[in-house]
């Protein structure tokens, strides 16, 4: 019996993992990890969901979302609204 591919997409099961997860990666990546990041978050929603709500097709959002991609920021604003998530700005400790 083989070893299955771990897929991080399939431990997203929770709003408060989601946010944990883009969270963690916004501190410690850097902006090809966060768009990877999201595409995985959008992955373990459902891309067909995440494709009706930012009237973008599945096909162009896995391919704005993959590993090289850049993104819009429009696109990356509508996913993120789509996921249920937001911005926001916190100021650095000195």
């Amino acid at each position: 019996m083989g070893t299955s591919k771990f897929d991080i997409a399939d431990y997203l099961d929770s709003n408060e993992m989601i946010a944990e997860y883009l969270n963690t990666v916004l501190a410690e990546g850097n902006e090809a990890d966060v768009i990877v990041a999201i595409g995985h978050i959008a992955k373990s929603i459902g891309m067909t969901k995440i494709a009706q709500e930012t009237g973008l097709s599945r096909t162009s959002l896995y391919k704005a979302l993959s590993e090289g991609a850049k993104p819009q920021f429009e696109t990356i604003m509508k996913v993120l609204k789509a996921i249920g998530g937001q911005i926001q700005i916190n100021p650095m400790n000195a």
